[in-house]
């Protein structure tokens, strides 16, 4: 599929850390309950993507999933893409950043939680950078 955002491996490079690049461009996975935003629950703002920094989740749309992973039951209106994922022996549904492709994570249905829609975005917090006031996200540190 193509986005937006068509930067070449090497520009990628040049702006993410070595663990981002591991994660939105390689999908890998960080280690559960290590992120930054797995226990940041602020009641205003906005996830976008560490990548391209487009917005992704509303603060309001995080919940407590205890997975060890930040958790949100939707996402802004078309900024994540869904994908098949075979890998591992399951079937899983991947999510990605609609404008640059980044790896966030996986989303997950029927786990009974008590959201709006039922759903689970499972989401890396090194895929997130987070901004108070709706402007572009930044990271935390």
């Amino acid at each position: 599929m193509s986005y937006p955002d068509q930067r070449s491996d090497d520009a990628w490079r040049a702006v993410l850390s070595p663990e981002q690049f591991r994660i939105l461009r390689e999908k890998g996975t960080e280690r559960a309950g290590t992120g930054e935003y797995d226990s940041h629950y602020p009641t205003e703002g906005v996830y976008g993507c560490a990548g391209c920094n487009a917005p992704l989740y509303k603060a309001s749309h995080k919940f407590k999933s205890g997975c060890g992973w930040p958790a949100y039951f939707d996402s802004l209106p078309g900024a994540v893409t869904r994908h098949t994922d075979s890998s591992f022996g399951m079937e899983r549904t991947e999510i990605v950043c609609s404008n640059c492709g980044g790896h966030l994570g996986h989303v997950f249905k029927g786990e009974g939680f008590p959201t709006p829609t039922d759903e689970r975005h499972c989401v890396n917090s090194v895929s997130l950078r987070f901004k108070e006031d709706g402007g572009e996200p930044k990271s935390k540190a």
